[in-house]
């Protein structure tokens, strides 16, 4: 049985639904700070915060448990610099609690969800698995610091892990069961079909003057669908006797702000209102990832890599809202 932390939000939603099209069984943990219960549409859903290991020991009990996929995290940038303690309390500490008490039990796959946050600004473009790790927020701090302690868990006690190090998740279930839903929403792709189905005046444009064709920010946007794909794929890896690794997961493909607007204005039809503003600080011109490593060991190869299929199938969920 695989345990999802954290599967009751956006990306461990769509990976609970691809391991049970694939034939596992799952049990999810979630204390729905964020998530949503009613994603929970397969396996068993559990209540539970990850601070309790008294709790996680009970469930650990309870369920045959034999793989760890671990998502459960604040994913906030700003709040992350403003409130520090509670990024590093959760994401680090939290994540210790949870790994303690898998050793406990002898469960020795974990597969963690990083982010491309812990390179920090590019030196090179795409970003490569071998650029330095230079975070530059508590947010991308914490993910370092994981995958830090699993290699040092890997060496001690034969933890078998892979971190996955995302670009910009994006897009939604094709079926449109489940899809992207955050309180607040930050992304670029929700917000703009925010304003073509009229729940905000205007996307903001922040930077127009940056030193890429269009002058807007540049970045690399991987459908929730295929990271799920990724997210069996390593497990099924380790389990296949795979050595513990990092792969990042992209496109490889970079599209512009005002490219990802004119991409929802066809897809939907609306004339959405573009306000152009000043940048905002910390944004770097282009972020755009090389997924060769993955495509090459995990043979993962994104199926959405096309930027409309990507906003089509998140504005079939968003008309849903």
């Amino acid at each position: 049985m695989i345990l999802i932390v954290g599967g009751a939000g956006y990306i461990g939603s769509h990976v609970n639904k691809e391991l049970n099209k694939r034939g596992y069984e799952t049990v999810i943990f979630d204390n729905l700070s964020y998530g949503h219960e009613d994603f929970v549409k397969w396996g068993n859903f559990e209540r539970v915060d990850l601070e309790d290991v008294e709790r996680l020991r009970e469930l650990f009990c309870k369920y045959p448990i034999d793989a760890v996929m671990h998502f459960a995290a604040f994913t906030y940038v700003g709040e992350s610099v403003e409130d520090p303690q509670k990024y590093y309390l959760n994401n680090l500490k939290n994540t210790l609690n949870l790994l303690q008490v898998m050793l406990e039990f002898d469960v020795k796959y974990f597969v963690f969800s990083s982010t491309c946050a812990t390179y920090g600004n590019p030196l090179k473009i795409p970003i490569t698995e071998d650029h330095p790790q230079n975070p530059i927020n508590p947010y991308g701090k914490a993910k370092l610091m994981v995958e830090k302690v699993l290699e040092d868990y890997s060496l001690a006690y034969g933890l078998k892990y892979v971190a996955l190090r995302y670009f910009n998740a994006a897009g939604a279930d094709a079926d449109g069961e489940i899809g992207e839903l955050h309180d607040p929403e930050t992304h670029l792709i929700p917000l703009i079909l925010d304003a073509a189905s009229g729940k905000r005046e205007d996307i903001k444009i922040f930077g127009t003057d940056y030193d890429t064709p269009d002058g807007t920010c540049i970045r690399d946007y991987v459908h929730v669908t295929d990271l799920a794909d990724a997210h069996i794929k390593a497990l099924e890896y380790l389990k296949n006797g795979g050595e513990s690794d990092f792969f990042n997961l992209g496109n490889g493909n970079g599209f512009s702000v005002r490219e990802v607007i004119e991409t929802a204005r066809k897809i939907t039809g609306k004339n959405i209102k573009a306000v152009e503003d000043r940048r905002r600080p910390g944004d770097p011109p282009v972020l755009v990832g090389s997924s060769d490593k993955a495509r090459r060991i995990l043979k993962w190869e994104p199926k959405y890599d096309d930027l409309s299929k990507i906003v089509e199938t998140a504005w079939k969920w968003h008309e849903k809202l």
